[in-house]
């Protein structure tokens, strides 16, 4: 969480082990037991869980080197103030002071320190950088940690989970599919579509690479969001169309043939086997990005290796088959969430935001209506019709929440504030996977569609108020 905030900045951190898996136990005090047990919940080297059972796996570390100099310390504590100590904190609650920051004005040219026993940190820090704090010489902010929370990636399905029962309670709807064909480009809204072994149909079946065939993403290319996608299923057809182009078509059916040359691509160090999708296309993507970029697609030849990735917590099976996603085959989120954090990110912006401006920029699959906030991250599971999904566990989000999905202008507050907002989680949605399918009825998800969660094990439920409900 912290490099991703700190990414916002332009400051590049490392984060985790640092490749000395031994060294981090010895300092972070982690017995060989837990180090197994990090192993059972999921915890390998690289990846994004920084606590389990509340105990962090890792540490952070900024390096400085032989170019660095005092202003790259100032640029770094401005980040740290900007994040850690900004109005909103006083709204979080925090456990006793642990320690002090004083911050003082100096000189531009020379840092002085008063004592060579203790180190002050005394940086120059512009008003605007530090927005609502107070421009006095001197001031003495105690800062202190949130609660360690016990988190996990992933949330497995236990056995013994309950229905939920309401109260009264309106029923939970879905009002929004989208589609994502082309992983990090514009999403496709639909009111039903067909579901596949590896979600919803041609969602993130394609991607863009640049000249050494690294995936392209909104991180890197921004404008990627204005490429727009559009899948017509009678014509067997992508339509591609960006402002001030012509359209192109890419059908649907896979070119297997001679021609399509088969190699293997990664995505988040996933392996995935994937073919070119000619030099039409990829004219057309280097024209509008204004460099050198390449349209390829996933190949769905079972001969060769899959996207696959080991699940923790998933009953259906061992390995899932994934599309060019990061994470799962799903993502879900909720209108009242969104509501919720409108409001945060509002007052911090001191401007009204639209509600589809947010949906969008959360880019999930699953839009749906539930009475509570955040309700959906209690959730072990669902059904949707004859469809049933495993909720595998929290999105954690990216900067990419932060470039506006109809302009590709960026904006680092929609981070900060959720954040913020979330007691210094970035979470926002929850990651779903399909279960096995034990109905005749057609594989469709539609607009509309009732859903019924699952409760996990240990969540308090309402009994019904009557043998109807």
């Amino acid at each position: 969480k912290v490099d991703k905030m700190a990414s916002l900045y332009n400051i590049h951190v490392r984060t985790g082990c640092f490749c000395n898996t031994g060294a981090c136990q010895m300092h972070l005090d982690i017995s060989n037991e837990d180090i197994q047990r990090n192993l059972q919940a999921g915890h390998v080297c690289g990846d994004d869980i920084d606590l389990v059972d509340g105990r962090p796996t890792g540490s952070v570390r900024i390096s400085f080197g032989y170019m660095s100099s005092f202003e790259d310390a100032q640029t770094f504590l401005k980040f740290i103030i900007a994040t850690r100590l900004s109005k909103s904190d006083t709204e979080i609650p925090f456990q006793s002071s642990v320690t002090k920051l004083m911050t003082e004005s100096v000189p531009d040219d020379h840092p002085s320190f008063t004592n060579a026993d203790k180190l002050y940190m005394i940086p120059h820090i512009s008003d605007t950088q530090l927005r609502n704090n107070s421009s006095v010489t001197k001031t003495a902010v105690n800062w202190q940690p949130p609660e360690a929370e016990a988190e996990s990636v992933r949330a497995a399905l236990s056995e013994t989970a309950v229905p939920t029962c309401r109260r009264g309670g309106k029923p939970i709807t879905v009002t929004n599919i989208y589609i994502y064909p082309i992983k990090s480009c514009s999403a496709f809204e639909v009111t039903e579509w067909p579901v596949g072994n590896q979600g919803l149909l041609y969602d993130r079946n394609w991607m863009v690479v640049n000249r050494n065939g690294v995936c392209m993403t909104q991180k890197q290319e921004p404008r990627l969001c204005l490429v727009n996608p559009s899948i017509d299923l009678k014509k067997k057809v992508m339509v591609i169309q960006a402002e001030g182009m012509d359209p192109i078509s890419v059908s649907l059916e896979e070119n297997i043939g001679k021609e399509a040359v088969i190699c293997e691509s990664k995505v988040c160090s996933h392996r995935v086997k994937t073919y070119d999708c000619g030099e039409g296309t990829a004219g057309w993507f280097s024209l509008f990005l204004g460099h050198p970029c390449r349209l390829i697609r996933q190949s769905s030849d079972m001969k060769n290796m899959s996207h696959q990735k080991n699940t923790k917590g998933l009953t259906s099976a061992t390995n899932i088959s994934l599309s060019l996603v990061n994470e799962a085959q799903y993502l879900l989120i909720n209108v009242a969430s969104i509501l919720q954090l409108k409001e945060h990110i509002s007052a911090r912006l001191a401007e009204t935001l639209e509600i589809e401006e947010l949906i969008r920029r959360f880019r999930a699959n699953i839009v749906i209506s539930a009475p509570e906030s955040f309700e959906e991250e209690e959730w072990a599971e669902i059904s949707i019709g004859a469809l049933r999904f495993q909720v595998v566990g929290p999105c954690t989000r990216c900067q990419i929440i932060c470039i506006d999905q109809q302009s590709g202008e960026r904006n680092k507050e929609f981070l900060q504030s959720l954040s913020a907002s979330r007691g210094r989680k970035t979470n926002f949605g929850v990651y779903l996977m399909n279960q096995p399918l034990h109905s005749a009825l057609p594989d469709i998800l539609s607009v509309g569609s009732q859903i019924l969660p699952v409760l996990k094990e240990n969540t308090e439920i309402q009994p019904p108020t009557s043998s109807k409900e």
